[in-house]
């Protein structure tokens, strides 16, 4: 395992994830139901940037590892799942959007596993579909987690509705790499 600046981001934002739940679980007295809002939000924004710039910076300073690029997405799935998890328990999405979203994760990740094992890895390579669906579900849960209005607008309206167009690109996406992995998955049945 190595542990260079790409791979540390990675780490913080796994550390972030408790920090996260817990907000929620805090007293009332302690932080008050909108900044709870507030503060999740901010922790899953800042998640979201330690993502894109750790992969830049394991591109730019040449610190890729296979390590990091097998807990980067782990790290991901795990706060989106967090996040969703939290998001239902409020009542702010619907579970079977949750269920639809957190099952294609691991179903993907999974498939992605094996078709490695057996040397096919290419062909569930990560599509634009796939960027589609990230970049909806990492709009809509930042503005479920807000939960309110900025400049009169309803911010968990538009985050309500993208989470729909997410879980609708999940499926797409989930029936696309599975369609791609068919043909291989049929030559290694074993």
């Amino acid at each position: 395992m190595s542990f260079n600046i790409p791979n540390s981001l990675t780490w913080a934002r796994i550390a972030l994830i408790p920090i996260f739940v817990g907000i929620f679980y805090a007293p009332d007295g302690w932080i008050g139901p909108a900044q709870k809002n507030l503060v999740a939000t901010a922790i899953f924004i800042v998640a979201a940037i330690t993502d894109w710039f750790d992969g830049y910076l394991a591109r730019a300073l040449r610190q890729t590892s296979a390590f990091g690029a097998f807990l980067d997405p782990v790290a991901d799935k795990l706060m989106v799942a967090a996040a969703l998890i939290l998001l239902v328990q409020l009542a702010r999405v619907d579970a079977i959007i949750a269920v639809v979203i957190i099952g294609r994760e691991i179903t993907i990740s999974a498939l992605r596993e094996w078709m490695a094992r057996v040397g096919e890895s290419s062909s569930v390579a990560v599509a634009y579909v796939g960027k589609l669906k990230t970049a909806a579900q990492m709009t809509a849960i930042p503005l479920l987690l807000y939960n309110g209005q900025l400049l009169s607008i309803d911010l968990r309206f538009i985050g309500s509705v993208l989470i729909y167009v997410a879980a609708a690109l999940t499926l797409w996406s989930m029936g696309y790499y599975l369609h791609r992995a068919a043909p291989r998955l049929a030559r290694h049945k074993d």
